[in-house]
């Protein structure tokens, strides 16, 4: 069984959304996963927003999803991780960097365009290089930092919108995000599994 993370800011809106869309069309389509979401910042035991709730509900969706912040021990559970903007898979990846060869944005995870995804892999190296250079006291490279730079201004945002705080409308808008990119990774799940 594939064990899969989500991870978002707070764990209340984003990834539990995620959490609960996936574990029910991975079941509709009989695809053995265990899912988890977690947050960089939750505060633990924090139940979703009434909106995210809202719009599990209507997808016949009842699992009480609480926060939990992010840890080692959730991230080592996992087989997959898959953070719903790349400001959280940098943070992730800033405190587990062991984590960078099963850690994606879900949008990058589910893209399937090779010159983007290389970009992304060496982008994926050159953060966890230069993490590892300032944990142990010393510099990132220049030539590293300027490579970053240019990668970075070549690849597409595969960031999810944070509707936190938003009208429903602008949860609804991430959902449907969160919706298309579950199926394609659904698709690439299946694909696997035929292999």
């Amino acid at each position: 069984m594939l064990h899969i993370l989500f991870v978002c800011t707070g764990n209340t809106c984003r990834s539990p959304m995620a959490e609960g869309l996936l574990r029910k069309l991975a079941k509709e389509r009989g695809i053995d996963v265990e899912v988890r979401s977690a947050g960089v910042s939750a505060i633990s035991g924090t139940s979703m927003s009434r909106h995210a709730a809202a719009i599990l509900r209507d997808e016949g969706i009842h699992d009480q999803i609480l926060s939990t912040q992010l840890n080692a021990e959730t991230v080592a559970w996992a087989d997959l991780v898959l953070t719903l903007t790349g400001g959280h898979k940098r943070h992730l990846l800033q405190y587990f960097p062991d984590a960078v060869a099963k850690t994606y944005t879900l949008k990058e995870y589910v893209y399937d365009e090779e010159a983007v995804n290389a970009d992304i892999r060496e982008l994926d190296s050159l953060y966890a290089d230069a993490e590892l250079s300032l944990a142990l006291g010393g510099e990132p490279k220049s030539a590293d930092l300027q490579r970053i730079i240019e990668i970075r201004q070549r690849i597409p945002s595969f960031d999810i919108s944070d509707p936190f705080g938003g009208p429903r409308e602008d949860y609804e808008l991430a959902a449907a995000e969160i919706r298309t990119a579950l199926h394609s990774l659904l698709d690439k799940l299946e694909s696997l599994r035929r292999l």
